[in-house]
């Protein structure tokens, strides 16, 4: 059976986050943390040892597969800062539009410094992926 790799951790995302060694890295990450908790009203929670995600939900898909995974998270990787949205909603690429600098993956999207973005953009990504999700699956937040 398959097992969840990126798991809710009770690990100190604070720690996390002073563990970030580029300077600059680690200041953008203080200012996403206060952004998305800001923005969705949930405290933040670490998944796994690298994702700084805020809420949760609980999915099952029709092939019977199910886990748990934050509403929207973040990681200041080093090579990027990986932001986590919602995929599956045609709103996410129609902000995407006015986002500023970026590229995207399947599922996540990747800045090189907060400073490239609009900051106003973003919170209405993190704002449509939580209402798009707890609409997709309601009953399910955790």
């Amino acid at each position: 059976m398959y097992e969840l790799k990126t798991k809710r951790t009770d690990d100190s995302v604070i720690e996390f986050i002073e563990s970030v060694e580029n300077p600059k890295k680690r200041e953008d990450a203080y200012r996403l943390l206060d952004i998305f908790t800001d923005t969705t009203g949930y405290g933040a929670k670490m998944w796994g040892p690298s994702i700084i995600g805020f809420g949760s939900y609980h999915y099952v898909y029709k092939t019977g597969h199910e886990g748990d995974a934050p509403l929207v998270g973040f990681s200041p990787r080093k090579a990027k800062i990986s932001l986590y949205f919602t995929t599956g909603d045609a709103e996410r690429e129609r902000l995407l539009e006015r986002f500023g600098k970026h590229t995207s993956g399947k599922a996540c999207v990747y800045i090189n410094k907060v400073e490239d973005i609009d900051v106003d953009v973003m919170k209405e990504l993190i704002g449509q992926s939580v209402i798009f999700l707890e609409e997709l699956y309601p009953n399910e937040k955790q």
